[in-house]
């Protein structure tokens, strides 16, 4: 290619892939501006213009605009700049796209109406510092009052969730589920029972000299004593089943410094039943799938299977 050539619009469309009306567009504002004109008053174009040309069609194919672009052509705005501000709007475009994405797909599961389809729609566009809002919220209301309580506050840290800056589909989704679980007022108050039982069992093991930290080994002693229970498909009912209702009792009895009577026992019945509600455990695994953390194991069917083998064995 001679680089003291000139070429004429049809030469340097042929060049360049690009029609005579797109370079013509591109010359009258001025950002690939013709070099000189021939005797007859055509346009035409020296070497430099093909590769100004390419650039530019590499430019808008990635969707910046002509005044970004004749910047820099021009070299007013040097290539990585433009490049950095433009994935970032990108990002922010992908970000809103998948947005849009999981609120149809959400809608799109339930069979939602317009009024939970604007709910939905509102939650998943929450900004960082509104998410944050609500959860708060939430939690001042399970806990308020108790986060003096030894623990309560690892306890309210390990019950936030974390949106990330880039979220997948799957947690913008268990946010969304998430975040209307907390606005549940059923289960703000049993997430509130929960906690007000647990201080005082924590209280109680204080105050006889036992460990803090009561509820969550009174569910891990019941779950370890009856996930063999339920895999062996041993009835609720059956005696085999009071050994493990004895151990278990007497086990919660030692962690509050108390008697193992009929009393303590309808105390954990009534624990247990708290800690079995289904949307507790429902909101640990979306907590699990938004901050990214490993789904914790199931723990309903042991708690079940204890709960009614205690229950049955509880005067009327």
């Amino acid at each position: 290619m001679d680089d003291d050539a000139l070429y004429s619009i049809g030469d340097l469309a042929r060049r360049t892939g690009l029609t005579v009306k797109a370079i013509r567009f591109y010359a009258d504002r001025g950002i690939v501006p013709p070099t000189g004109r021939s005797p007859a008053g055509y346009r035409l174009y020296d070497v430099d213009a093909i590769a100004r040309l390419d650039l530019v069609r590499t430019l808008r194919e990635l969707g910046l605009d002509l005044v970004t672009i004749k910047g820099v052509v021009d070299r007013q705005t040097s290539l990585p700049e433009v490049a950095a501000a433009h994935a970032e709007a990108l990002a922010a475009q992908i970000r809103t796209l998948s947005l849009r994405r999981t609120v149809l797909s959400v809608v799109a599961k339930r069979g939602s109406g317009p009024e939970e389809m604007r709910l939905v729609h509102k939650l998943a566009k929450l900004s960082e510092s509104e998410r944050r809002s609500l959860i708060v919220d939430f939690l001042d209301n399970a806990f308020g009052g108790l986060d003096g309580e030894p623990g309560f506050q690892g306890i309210m840290r390990s019950m936030t969730p974390e949106l990330p800056e880039n979220p997948e589909a799957e947690q913008i989704e268990a946010w969304v589920e998430l975040a209307e679980l907390s606005w549940d007022p059923d289960f703000r108050v049993v997430m509130r029972e929960i906690a007000q039982d647990h201080a005082a069992d924590q209280r109680a093991a204080r105050a006889h000299g036992g460990a803090v930290g009561v509820r969550r080994e009174i569910v891990a002693v019941v779950r370890d004593h009856a996930a063999p229970m339920v895999a062996a498909g041993v009835d609720p009912s059956a005696p085999e089943a009071t050994p493990v209702v004895e151990e278990v009792t007497a086990q919660y009895a030692r962690l509050r410094g108390g008697s193992d009577d009929v009393g303590l026992q309808r105390r954990l019945l009534s624990r247990l039943e708290a800690a079995n509600d289904p949307r507790r455990e429902r909101y640990l695994r979306l907590l699990a799938v938004v901050n990214g953390w490993a789904v914790p194991d199931s723990s309903a069917a042991a708690l079940d299977w204890f709960v009614r083998a205690l229950r049955a064995r509880l005067p009327e």
